[in-house]
């Protein structure tokens, strides 16, 4: 099992930074609504011009943060991961953020 393991560790270990990017943006999709629905909230009070602009910077450049500085962040938090298993981490956060998607409708 183990020398398994290491196998799809090795396959995928020149793919780690790509995958933790791939993981961000899938992480933004499948909960992104649940922050559009906080700034939708906070914003409500505000002139339509005000709450659109906030929105398309949220947008542009939040979601372009989270993904730029957050994808740093799953890798470092994979790095925790014994080499042996962390590919298989990746393809184990993969399919929970499936069923999360999928209980979430989205599928």
């Amino acid at each position: 099992m183990a020398s398994v393991t290491v196998n799809i560790s090795d396959w995928l270990a020149s793919y780690f930074d790509e995958m933790s990017l791939m993981l961000m943006a899938t992480l933004l999709v499948v909960y992104g609504d649940i922050i559009n629905r906080q700034v939708k909230r906070s914003l409500s009070g505000l002139h339509f011009v005000i709450r659109s602009s906030l929105f398309v910077l949220l947008c542009a450049f939040g979601y372009g943060a989270l993904t730029l500085y957050g994808a740093p962040f799953l890798q470092h938090i994979f790095q925790f991961v014994a080499y042996e298993y962390r590919g298989l981490a990746f393809v184990l956060a993969f399919f929970a953020l499936g069923i999360a998607a999928e209980r979430r409708r989205y599928i």
